[in-house]
């Protein structure tokens, strides 16, 4: 399998779109705000408000809503991370290694919240779910900063590795590299990744590790409450970390400055692979170019069609989101009713597997495939959904079939879902369809007999497919009419992106001059 990561850049926001084998799989919206809270920032904190009905706490991180720190995320070090924070606070403490500095006795799993914690005291927490809907920030003070290979966890002395390396030889290979490079006071956690990599890349990951934990300890001498002191790498950073491997065929940017960056970071990760970051440099559109405008559109809406006619309808609910299985115009090729069930439900497995992905839906998701009567084909259906997600990073849990033919999905919430717009409203403002764009074809030409008469040379129209479509296609064409008139050649190019009513009229140079 290929996997593309295509980044497109604007003055406001930056998208990243991952694509699978030519289909899009992850779409991530990297918005210029400095106030944004992102899963992985490291906040210094005060603790607002003991709630022991909750066995929680509120803790003020400078977002509208505190955010929520249960008892079960505070970790086991708890009490020698606060001494570590007051000491470093007041300048007492300036070895931020950990290897001198003395631990206190671990909290008690089972334990309440106002015995560990008090009001308006300094806490470093760490983002695990950002704001979403009315709910603030969730966090932990179980702290963690996620390098390429491995994990560092201050306050802690354990080595974990990865459950997705099966081998006992390997797994036991990385335990004891690991235990060797390990700096006393910080626990390691081993990622997928690591399997088979030599002790000296795994150091130099460590190293950067520890500089970046330094860093952020500088930072709390005099800091002021609450303020981030460690931020998560960018959006494209991160992603490239966390799913870069030897399938990524190529890395498509189109801003010169955000090129180098995510060139020299796979340069430092991977330099066999530099090669394959690309700078884009075309007028058309990025996404337009790579035909991923036109994949957004027709998979984020409530109806999502799929191959042989197959088709998913996807409800969103306050509680959950439910997904309907049809078969739609599928044709009956297989000899009876259950084979037919059996193969629409496996098509459906795999773009449910996908959407979830793609929307980041979290939560409790219930799919109501088509019902089989064999117990056989259920467990196919059951273990082809297992293989479909498995290449998800998000926690989740998939349980088997219930006697009604539903699969009931647990998805790891992190971020609000990505929800995308796909539906316009009718140009005449009415509600209902128009039988031919004779208004927005009427507009253009209007404003095409303004353009001749500043003599502008070339001319490109951009503009929606189906009034390109209108406009270029019959014999003799509107297009062509516009030339025997005018004398000019227009260039239609047609824009996944737009509305219907959107068109822009640009020069030689690619530069609106409408």
């Amino acid at each position: 399998m290929n996997y593309e990561l295509f980044i497109r850049s604007s003055s406001q926001e930056i998208d990243f779109a991952l694509l699978k084998d030519g289909k899009l799989i992850e779409l991530h919206k990297e918005e210029e705000d400095s106030n944004k809270f992102s899963v992985g920032d490291i906040y210094l904190a005060k603790i607002r408000k003991i709630v022991p009905g909750l066995n929680a706490s509120f803790v003020n991180v400078g977002y509208d809503k505190d955010a929520f720190l249960h008892y079960h995320d505070l970790g086991p070090n708890i009490p020698t991370l606060l001494k570590f924070v007051k000491r470093v606070s007041t300048g007492k403490l300036k070895d931020f290694s950990l290897e001198n500095f003395q631990f206190d006795k671990p909290i008690d799993k089972h334990g309440k919240i106002n015995q560990a914690i008090k009001s308006n005291q300094s806490i470093l927490v760490q983002i695990v779910k950002e704001p979403i809907s009315t709910k603030g920030p969730r966090i932990s003070s179980e702290l963690s900063i996620a390098g390429r290979y491995i994990v560092l966890v201050p306050f802690s002395d354990r080595v974990s590795i990865s459950q997705k390396i099966r081998s006992s030889e390997e797994r036991d290979r990385l335990k004891r590299l690991v235990t060797s490079i390990k700096p006393k006071g910080f626990g390691v956690i081993i990622r997928t990744v690591a399997e088979g990599k030599k002790v000296a890349e795994l150091d130099k990951d460590l190293q950067g590790l520890m500089g970046r934990w330094t860093a952020m300890c500088k930072r709390l001498h005099r800091a002021h409450h609450p303020s981030k002191v460690l931020s998560e790498l960018n959006r494209g950073e991160s992603m490239i970390r966390d799913i870069f491997n030897d399938d990524f065929t190529a890395i498509h940017v189109d801003e010169e400055t955000l090129y180098h960056d995510i060139k020299n970071y796979v340069q430092k990760i991977a330099p066999h692979k530099e090669q394959i970051v690309k700078l884009y440099d075309s007028k058309v559109p990025i996404f337009e170019k790579f035909g991923i405008e036109r994949q957004i559109k027709t998979s984020f809406g409530r109806t999502v069609s799929g191959p042989k006619g197959t088709y998913l309808v996807i409800e969103h609910t306050e509680a959950m989101h439910v997904i309907d299985v049809n078969s739609g115009n599928h044709s009956n090729k297989q000899d009876s009713q259950e084979e037919t069930a059996l193969e629409v439900n496996l098509i459906a497995a795999k773009e449910v597997a996908r959407q979830l992905r793609l929307r980041d839906m979290g939560g409790i998701i219930v799919i109501d495939f088509i019902d089989m009567g064999v117990a056989a084909n259920r467990k196919k259906l059951y273990d082809s959904l297992r293989e479909e997600m498995k290449d998800d990073k998000a926690k989740h849990k998939v349980l088997p079939p219930s006697k009604f033919g539903l699969i009931q999905i647990t998805r790891q919430r992190v971020r609000p879902e990505l929800s995308i717009k796909t539906r316009e409203e009718a140009p005449s403002g009415s509600g209902k369809e128009i039988e031919a764009p004779i208004v927005v074809i009427n507009k253009i030409t209007e404003d095409l007999k303004r353009l001749v008469k500043k003599d502008y040379k070339k001319i490109s129209l951009h503009t929606h497919p189906f009034i390109a479509a209108f406009l270029t296609n019959g014999f003799p064409s509107i297009r062509t009419k516009w030339y025997t008139q005018h004398k000019r050649w227009v260039r239609i190019q047609p824009r996944d992106a737009y509305t219907y009513l959107e068109y822009h009229f640009k020069d030689q140079k690619g530069k609106t001059i409408r």
